[in-house]
């Protein structure tokens, strides 16, 4: 039996100093997750985005891809490389086109009601007024008997379309 004096005392590992083998996963599972995100951006977002050039490129080759198991794979990779880069100013980019979408959608729902209580009740155009002076009220009430006429004859709904295209431009321009 031989005697090592000279080797270096080794130091201890600290556990907590360490993330746990759940927490690895959890995080390498996040990082392919936002990488399944950039592979559902359109050309013009992607370009948007500050990426290394191995990464995009993994990207736009996983928008080609067809084959479950290929795009699978490829995803898989895509987690792969996102492990060596900052992934906060691209989960930022990716939630504020979110935030965004969350707030037109929000308009458009709001815009659906006002054209739904339009038609229904008489009395919206009062509220309407009250809300939107700005609208041309007249344009509103022969948008919405028109629409109501191509209701009760089984016509294709061209005022109904119009009204909320109109709607639209007064909403937005609040």
């Amino acid at each position: 039996m031989t005697i090592v004096e000279n080797a270096a005392p080794q130091e201890p590992v600290d556990a907590s100093d360490t993330p746990s083998k759940s927490r690895r996963k959890a995080e390498a599972q996040a990082l392919q997750a936002l990488g399944a995100e950039l592979v559902m951006l359109n050309r013009e977002q992607l370009a948007q985005v500050d990426l290394p050039e191995s990464l995009r490129d993994a990207v736009t080759d996983a928008q080609r891809i067809k084959s479950h198991e290929g795009r699978r794979r490829q995803l898989q990779y895509i987690g792969k490389l996102m492990r060596n880069v900052d992934a906060a100013p691209i989960r930022a980019k990716i939630d504020a086109w979110k935030s965004v979408s969350v707030e037109v959608t929000r308009q458009l729902h709001l815009i659906e009601r006002w054209r739904d209580r339009l038609l229904d009740e008489t009395t919206a155009i009062e509220a309407f007024a009250g809300d939107f002076p700005q609208a041309d009220l007249q344009q509103v009430r022969t948008l919405i008997r028109n629409a109501r006429r191509e209701r009760e004859h089984n016509q294709p709904p061209k005022s109904y379309r119009a009204l909320f295209q109109l709607l639209k431009t007064v909403v937005s321009g609040r």
